[in-house]
C-alpha cells in the first residue's frame, strides 16, 4: 500500500513539474496584458477611488471592450449611411422631415441627422481611440523586451512538449549543439546555447503584425477626424462655355469642417469646353450612357499655364491637393426674351434640374432686370420651363422624354408677370417659380398662356407685352470640388491594416530546444522538442524537417546489441539497454507516443 502510495505522489511530482516546464517555456510567448482577478473570499475590501479608476482602465484597454466599441462604432454608421445627413445634403433632409412628421422628434432627439459629429458617435469614437492606445502602448513595450531579450533555456523533461523526437549519435555533443545553433540560425531562429542546450524562437512577426493592426486602426481613425474637421466640399453647375474659380463666391453650396480655414482654397480655375454624352440606342440597355465626360480647360495659380483635361465618372481632375468629381449632367434651354418694343431684355442658357432618366427636365425662367411692360412701368417675367430632348410627338400620351440624347428638343413654357420675390431678401430655388405675387398671362379662351416651342419658334405674350424665343440647347456639368487631407492616411491605415491582420493570424510563434548530452554508455543522446503558442500541425512537422537536418551532421549511431530477455538470463531480470528510450533512429514527431508515454 505504501508502495502505490509513493508511486502516486512520484506522479503528481512529475504532473507539477510538467506543468511548471510548460508554464517556463511559454510565459513570455505572448505580449497580452494578464488580467489580475480579485480574491473572492469573504473578507475582501471595498475599492478605493483609485481601485476603481485602475479597475476601470483595465476594462477600457482590454481587447474584448476595444471589439465591443469597434463594433458599436459600425452600428452607429448604419444610420448615417440609411438617414439623410445634414452635412452631405440639407435638402434632403428637409424633405424626409416633410414626408416623415411623426419620427422626425424621435430622429432629431437622437441626434440621427448628424450621426458623425452626435455626442454619442463622438463618446464611442474616443473611447475607441484611447482603449486602442491604453492596449498598444504596454504591449509595444514588452514586445520590444522581448526582442532585447534571449529564448529561454529548456525546460528539464523535453518529452513533455507536444512535440519531441530524440536520437543517438556518435558525435560529441559541443558539435551537435554547434551544428544545431547553426541550422537554426540559417532557417532564421533567434538562438543561443544555454548550458547543454540550444534555445532558439521564430516568429516574432506574428506580435508585430498584431501591433502594426492595431497601430494602422488608430491611424485610420486619425485621418477619419482630421477629414471630418478639415474638409471642404461644395458643388457648381456650369454650363457648355462657362467657367469656375477657386473661390467661395462661386460655389452654388459649400460645406467645410469646423476647423477648416477658407483662406486655404487652392488656387484654380477651368472652363467647360464640352460636355460628351452617348448612350445605347437599342436592346435592354437602351438609353444607358455610354461615353460620360466633361472636357476642359483648367489653371494652377492666378497665372498658371492653360492645359486641357478630361473628367469622367470616378475619375476626377485633381489639382493641388482638391479633386474636382463629375456627378450630374444635364440641358439648358437657350431662350430670348423681348420686350413690346422687340428689344432684346434676356438671352441666356437657363440650366434645368433632370426628373427623370431620359433627362425629362423642369425649371424656371425669371427675367428679374430691364422689361417694362406696355405701359413702361418696370415689372418682371417669369416663366414655368419643361424640356425633354426626345420628344414622342403629339398625341402619344404625355410630354416626358423617350431618350436621353437631343433628337427631338422640345421645350413647354407657362408665363407669369409680376413680383418674382428675389428682392425680399430670403433664399430662391432656382428651379421653382414662386407665382404668389405674379399674374398668369392669358391667351384668348382665357387660360395660362402656354406653348410647346421647337428650336427657332417662339411664345408671343398677349397684349403686345413681348415674347420669348427658344433659340436651341447648350448642356450643362455639375461638379464637386473637395479636398479632404486624410484620405490618403486613411488609405495607408486600410492596407497596413490588412497586412497586419494576415500576419498575425497566418504566423505561429514557436520555440525549439536542442539537448545533446553525453549516455552512459558513452553515446551522445540529442533530444529536439517544440512548443508553438497554439495548438498547430505544422509544428511536428516543422520539427521533423530540422532533425532531418541535424542528422546530417550529427548522423545516428549504430544501433546497440540485442540483450537477452528477462527468461533468457539466468537470474530471469531484463537485460539493460544503454539506448535511448527511442532505439537508435529519430522519432518523427508525428510518430510520437502521447504525453506522458515512455518511447
Amino acid at each position: 500500500m505504501s508502495k502505490a502510495n509513493s508511486t502516486e505522489t512520484r506522479q503528481r511530482e512529475e504532473e507539477d513539474e510538467q506543468g511548471s516546464a510548460h508554464g517556463a517555456a511559454g510565459e513570455q510567448l505572448s505580449t497580452a496584458p494578464r488580467e489580475e482577478r480579485p480574491d473572492t473570499g469573504a473578507g475582501v475590501p471595498a475599492m478605493s477611488v483609485i481601485g476603481w479608476a485602475r479597475w476601470f482602465w483595465r476594462q477600457l484597454t482590454s481587447m474584448r471592450v476595444a471589439l465591443i466599441l469597434l463594433f458599436l462604432l459600425s452600428l452607429g454608421a448604419i444610420p448615417g449611411s440609411l438617414i439623410p445627413q445634414t452635412s452631405v445634403d440639407d435638402m434632403k433632409v428637409q424633405a424626409f422631415k416633410e414626408q416623415h412628421t411623426t419620427l422626425t422628434p424621435v430622429y432629431e432627439a437622437l441626434q440621427l441627422f448628424d450621426v458623425y459629429s452626435s455626442v454619442w458617435f463622438s463618446a464611442i469614437y474616443i473611447l475607441l481611440f484611447v482603449s486602442l492606445i491604453g492596449c498598444i502602448v504596454p504591449r509595444t513595450g514588452q514586445f520590444v523586451g522581448q526582442l532585447r531579450s534571449r529564448p529561454p533555456g529548456a525546460p528539464k523533461r523535453l518529452t513533455r512538449l507536444p512535440a519531441y523526437t530524440t536520437w543517438r549519435t556518435e558525435a560529441e555533443p559541443e558539435e551537435v549543439r554547434t551544428a544545431a545553433l547553426a541550422m537554426l540560425r540559417g532557417r532564421r531562429f533567434r538562438g543561443h546555447e544555454v548550458g547543454d542546450a540550444v534555445a532558439a524562437e521564430k516568429g516574432y512577426l506574428r506580435e508585430a503584425g498584431n501591433l502594426v493592426f492595431h497601430i494602422a486602426l488608430i491611424v485610420m481613425l486619425i485621418a477619419f477626424a482630421s477629414g471630418q474637421l478639415f474638409k471642404s466640399e461644395g458643388g457648381k453647375l456650369v454650363v457648355e462655355g462657362d467657367g469656375f474659380s477657386n473661390t467661395l463666391t462661386q460655389y452654388d453650396d459649400f460645406k467645410s469642417g469646423s476647423l477648416y480655414d477658407a483662406d486655404s482654397l487652392a488656387p484654380f480655375s477651368f472652363v467647360l469646353d464640352d460636355f460628351v454624352g452617348t448612350y445605347e440606342k437599342s436592346g435592354p440597355q437602351r438609353g444607358t450612357p455610354r461615353t460620360f465626360e466633361a472636357r476642359v480647360t483648367y489653371a494652377e495659380g492666378a497665372d498658371g499655364a492653360e492645359r486641357k483635361g478630361v473628367i469622367k465618372v470616378n475619375e476626377p481632375l485633381v489639382v493641388d491637393g482638391t479633386k474636382v468629381y463629375l456627378i450630374a449632367h444635364g440641358y439648358a434651354p437657350v431662350v430670348t426674351v423681348r420686350d413690346g418694343k422687340g428689344k432684346v431684355v434676356s438671352k441666356s442658357a437657363v440650366p434645368l434640374l433632370p426628373i427623370d432618366n431620359n433627362i425629362t427636365s423642369s425649371g424656371a425662367i425669371k427675367v428679374m432686370d430691364g422689361y417694362k411692360d406696355k405701359n413702361g412701368k418696370k415689372t418682371q417675367l417669369g416663366f414655368k420651363a419643361f424640356f425633354v430632348p426626345t420628344f414622342a410627338g403629339h398625341g402619344k400620351g404625355q410630354m416626358f422624354s423617350q431618350f436621353p440624347a437631343l433628337d427631338f428638343p422640345v421645350l413647354a413654357l407657362s408665363a407669369y408677370q409680376g413680383s418674382l420675390g428675389v428682392d425680399s431678401g430670403l433664399a430662391q430655388n432656382v428651379y421653382q417659380l414662386d407665382t404668389s405675387k405674379m399674374k398668369e398671362f392669358k391667351d384668348e379662351d382665357g387660360e395660362l398662356l402656354k406653348k410647346m416651342l421647337m428650336p427657332g419658334e417662339k411664345l408671343d405674350l398677349p397684349d403686345g407685352a413681348g415674347s420669348i424665343t427658344f433659340e436651341g440647347t447648350e448642356e450643362w456639368a455639375s461638379f464637386q470640388i473637395s479636398q479632404q487631407p486624410g484620405n490618403g492616411w486613411a488609405l495607408g491605415g486600410a492596407i497596413a491594416a490588412i497586412a497586419g491582420l494576415a500576419g498575425s493570424l497566418f504566423i505561429q510563434r514557436r520555440r525549439v530546444w536542442v539537448r545533446a548530452v553525453r549516455g552512459a554508455d558513452g553515446v551522445t543522446v540529442v533530444e529536439m522538442a517544440g512548443l508553438g503558442r497554439s495548438e498547430s500541425a505544422k509544428l511536428p512537422e516543422e520539427l521533423g524537417d530540422l532533425s532531418a537536418a541535424l542528422v546530417t551532421t550529427a548522423p545516428v549511431a549504430p544501433a546497440a546489441p540485442e540483450k537477452p530477455d528477462a527468461a533468457d538470463t539466468p537470474d530471469g531480470s531484463a537485460g539493460t539497454d544503454a539506448t535511448n528510450e527511442a532505439g537508435s533512429r529519430p522519432v518523427h514527431p508525428a510518430d510520437a507516443p502521447a504525453e506522458g508515454a515512455e518511447k
